[in-house]
């Protein structure tokens, strides 16, 4: 994800001053980092006149704008045994926060189609695009004083039924493809979760967390597929016509240098039998004869005056 700068920078700077630093939206580009941001303005617009089990509307500041902020307190016992309803989340009977303090503040986020897209760049979602918002459910602890210590966040647990979460009501961009959305659920560590729809723009979660649904991307996959297929064919039939060539000119250079020997041998047999003798003159064979001399012949039968 992220840089892990920002963020430390940012827990650093709450846990020592009341006030929550002046960040830009262009400067947000992590996922924990906005969540932090929308969890301390939540906590600076909660009033003590605020009911609990009332859900109320968090109206969030311009660095912020696009995105939509609900909270709810609860105590853990309640939630417990009547569940609750916040929006899009519906939360069954039987669910468990832990750790289990006096009382609890469920945060809904809509993050929109802007702010969805820091989800979409910081997890895997190649081959697939967003459709839906990105929808947000988180805990933290909340007490009586509003100006207690800084909130934690805790951990929201389904109990016999899921969490369900409905998408119907959320603004979804065009699905040209016809093809059946799947529910996303982006973990904490940086992985994603497919999942098939429970009912039409239903999903189901166990636990809190943020959520979206997706439909895949035909067009980008199949380029993928296509050019890796044309890759390893390629790569294999020029493997083989390689091992093919290299092939040949090994058995032409076999060929070659037996024909040579064969040739060579079967001069040296034919040296072997010959009558006439045979020398070598340089790289040229030529016969050779016994060396004679010629008996010197008078052509005049002239003999000398006796003097």
């Amino acid at each position: 994800m992220g840089s892990l700068f920002p963020l430390f920078l940012l827990i650093s700077f709450s846990l020592s001053s009341p006030t929550f630093p002046k960040i830009q939206a262009q400067d947000i580009k992590s996922a924990p980092l906005l969540d932090l941001l929308i969890r301390d303005y939540t906590f600076k617009s909660y009033y003590k006149y605020f009911r609990t089990g009332s859900v109320h509307t968090v109206h969030a500041p311009v660095n912020l704008s696009g995105i939509g902020i609900d909270a709810a307190k609860f105590r853990c016992g309640s939630l417990r045994r009547y569940g609750a309803k916040i929006n899009e989340f519906h939360l069954g009977k039987g669910v468990i926060i832990h750790p289990c303090i006096e009382r609890v503040m469920l945060v809904r986020q809509n993050l929109g189609h802007n702010w969805s897209s820091i989800y979409y760049d910081n997890y895997e979602l190649s081959g697939y695009q967003l459709i839906s918002p990105v929808l947000g459910l988180l805990a933290y602890n909340a007490g009586d004083n509003k100006n207690s210590s800084d909130p934690f966040e805790v951990g929201i647990l389904a109990g016999k039924n899921p969490i369900t979460i409905d998408f119907g009501n959320t603004s979804m961009l065009d699905n040209p493809t016809g093809l059946i959305p799947l529910c996303v659920s982006f973990e904490h560590d940086g992985k994603v979760k497919m999942a098939n729809q429970v009912a039409p723009n239903v999903c189901a979660a166990s636990g809190h967390g943020h959520f979206g649904l997706v439909i895949e991307s035909p067009m980008l996959p199949e380029r993928k597929r296509a050019s890796r297929w044309k890759v390893a064919i390629g790569s294999s039939i020029g493997a083989a016509l390689g091992a093919f060539l290299l092939s040949l000119l090994l058995i032409a250079l076999f060929v070659k240098v037996k024909k040579k020997a064969r040739m060579e041998e079967m001069e040296r047999r034919a040296y072997e039998e010959e009558a006439l003798q045979v020398t070598m003159v340089g790289h040229v064979r030529a016969p050779t004869a016994t060396v004679t001399r010629t008996v010197p012949v008078i052509e005049h039968r002239y003999r000398p005056s006796p003097s």
